[in-house]
């Protein structure tokens, strides 16, 4: 319209950064994050620690647009790197703990990190990436360890003499007066987060300042946040920078209980001493607390919201969570979605229906959250709409401004997954007659295991490496703790003689032990006319056998 234009006045590039520096001014003195029994910072402090870590790192010569890579757990120096990361300028690549010296390399090699900051606690795997990078780049990153804060057995000069920079030493160096660098552009990256695809091509999905400033505010409305929340960190913050909620819980004033170890005991602990009133977790994570011994579990003092996504939680699972006092909220989405997409949202209708019909709905993927713009499912060729009939299955698609900016050095990549105008998710689902989705299968044969994605792809191609093995294939088996554990269906070459534990440790050689096949059973793998391997046919004979053991390995 006449008379309107577009200046600072009126446009400011939306980012995260401003969350932390409004909860500076709002929340100053209000807990920030706690840690332990001896470390707790107020919002007025993590913005200057904050400040000091994007001095220092311009001081290293991070540029913008640099990737600073971390490898460590939900400490409060993880939860300072997403904003001052970005405050410099830089992209943030938070690399998940799990993985082993070689993957690490892999990741560290693609992305073209600088920087490396490492919890002491990882810096073994660390140390063994950048050797192994070594023997094909030339200027390796620069290495930070972050001191164990937590305990004081040893000094710092005695554990971290033979290493680069250490994190503590690091923000003394950065000025309280450094300058702030804000996007110029929103659509500007402010994270990498890998997928669990093939060490041979990894899949680094670019976050925006812009999307990750709209996923955040709408991970906080699902869930169900007033101002000044107390969250526990239960979810890895390397996952999707924990689902956005690193920096929704700065836009709200919230406090950060960190945990560096997640079990049922340091989870109900937590919550009884620092009266918290939402977390967040896998199926593995709601598993553990409904299913802690009794000397653990402890009353609760309040309500506790749970936000769960990944593999569909079991009712079952959602039903004892209730009983405890835990009310949850059942989410769904992809690394590529800024992790949760949807949200099964609650109608009040549905209170007056049996506890066992409401975990049931409770467990569907339900509807697009306010930040995207829509989700359906499709027929991934005519790319038309599938009837909600509960029934008709097609390909999950989302379409909105909570979409990744695509996929680092892989445009092909990025094409494909955007073909037809949507996101294809790779997963296959129903529409409900309310319009609520809900998973049925994983087109690409994704196993989900404690949260974590695991490629078959991979898998199958270290079993294929076998000099004993002819035939293999790779899918998920219950088990009630992970969800599901790979299971390997294997037919040795004729002549040959190996057990199942020796193919067992051959793989964990070779791959994260996440990663390996837990059951190993020998037989003829069922074909098509073609050749094909027909795994819905092994997904029943894993699911016959019903579930895995916590600490059993099976060979069949």
């Amino acid at each position: 319209m006449d008379g309107t234009f577009k200046s600072s006045a009126n446009y400011v590039p939306l980012t995260p950064i401003s969350f932390l520096k409004r909860s500076a001014l709002v929340y100053r003195d209000r807990l920030s994050i706690i840690y332990g029994e001896n470390v707790k910072f107020t919002w007025k402090q993590t913005l200057q620690r904050c400040t000091r870590l994007a001095s220092a790192l311009s001081l290293l010569g991070v540029s913008p647009g640099d990737v600073i890579a971390a490898l460590a757990p939900n400490i409060p120096a993880m939860y300072e790197l997403h904003f001052g990361v970005p405050m410099a300028g830089a992209v943030l690549c938070t690399l998940n703990m799990r993985h082993d010296s070689a993957m690490v390399s892999v990741l560290l090699k693609h992305s073209g990190a600088k920087i490396i900051i490492v919890d002491y606690q990882f810096l073994d795997t660390a140390k063994g990436a950048l050797e192994i990078l070594s023997k094909t780049v030339a200027q390796l990153p620069h290495l930070v360890v972050i001191s164990e804060s937590d305990k004081q057995s040893h000094s710092n000069s005695e554990i971290y003499s033979s290493v680069t920079s250490e994190y503590e030493s690091l923000l003394a160096t950065g000025s309280l007066d450094f300058e702030i660098r804000h996007p110029l552009d929103e659509c500007d990256p402010i994270s990498l987060n890998y997928t669990s695809g093939t060490t041979s091509s990894p899949k680094g999905v670019v976050y925006s300042h812009r999307g990750a400033y709209l996923n955040s505010l709408a991970a906080a409305l699902l869930n169900e946040m007033s101002s000044m929340p107390v969250y526990l960190w239960s979810v890895p913050m390397f996952h999707c920078n924990g689902w956005c909620l690193t920096w929704a819980i700065a836009a709200l004033g919230g406090t950060n209980v960190c945990l560096r170890n997640v079990t049922a005991k340091s989870i109900f602990d937590s919550i009884t001493l620092n009266h918290v009133t939402h977390m967040s977790g896998a199926p593995t994570v709601l598993n553990m607390i409904a299913n802690a011994p009794p000397e653990v579990k402890k009353a609760i003092p309040g309500k506790v919201k749970v936000m769960t996504g990944g593999a569909p939680p079991p009712p079952q699972v959602i039903f004892k969570m209730e009983e405890l006092g835990f009310g949850v909220t059942h989410s769904y989405g992809l690394t590529e979605t800024y992790g949760p997409g949807t949200v099964c949202s609650w109608k009040p209708e549905w209170n007056t229906l049996p506890p066992d019909a409401q975990a049931k709905i409770k467990s569907r993927q339900g509807v697009h959250h306010i930040g995207l713009e829509e989700v359906d499912i499709k027929d991934p060729t005519t790319m038309k709409s599938v009837p909600p009939d509960a029934k008709t299955i097609g390909e999950v698609m989302f379409r909105g401004n909570t979409v990744m900016n695509g996929y680092l050095k892989d445009r092909k990549a990025t094409e494909d997954a955007f073909k037809g105008g949507w996101f294809r998710s790779g997963d296959l689902g129903v529409k409900h007659e309310d319009g609520y989705i809900e998973l049925k299968d994983r087109s690409k044969d994704i196993i989900i295991s404690g949260g974590e994605n695991i490629s078959t792809i991979e898998v199958e191609a270290v079993l294929f490496s076998h000099p004993a093995i002819l035939e293999a294939a790779i899918v998920g088996r219950p088990d009630n703790h992970w969800g599901e554990t790979p299971c390997a269906f294997v037919k040795l070459k004729d002549g040959c003689d190996v057990t199942g534990n020796e193919i067992i440790s051959y793989c964990r050689s070779r791959l994260p032990h996440y990663m390996a096949p837990r059951t190993v059973v020998f037989e003829d793998l069922p074909k098509t006319s073609t050749g094909k391997t027909q795994k819905f046919i092994l997904r029943q004979k894993a699911k016959a056998m019903g579930s895995l053991s916590k600490s059993s390995t099976s060979k069949l």
